[in-house]
């Protein structure tokens, strides 16, 4: 599959948007860090694309006292993929990360 060829200005959106997607990540992450949000409220946020297309990895690491590390194990032991997004996690999953990290 080729990637289409954009014109400058679909290009030029193209970055502002992507631009505009990491700076809203990267403030969710900070008040996820200083406990300003909670993962309840994150995870029944099913409306913002920020959210829902965060890997759930990411997320978890951007949780105080949770790095890499840990977030794989909890991530394996409830069985969600590396790969997952927010976005792609069932309701029994949700339960169990709330529930592990309450």
């Amino acid at each position: 599959m080729t990637i289409p060829s954009l014109s400058p200005e679909q290009r030029r959106e193209a970055l502002a948007k992507a631009q505009k997607m990491r700076r809203e990540r990267a403030e969710l992450r900070a008040k996820l860090k200083a406990g300003e949000v909670t993962l309840e409220e994150v995870l029944n946020e099913t409306e913002n694309e920020v959210i829902t297309k965060m890997r759930v990895s990411y997320l978890l690491e951007s949780l105080p006292h949770i790095g890499k590390v840990t977030s794989k194990k909890i991530m394996e032991e409830i069985g969600i993929n590396e790969n997952r997004r927010v976005q792609g996690l069932g309701e029994r999953q949700k339960a169990e990360l709330l529930k592990r990290l309450k």
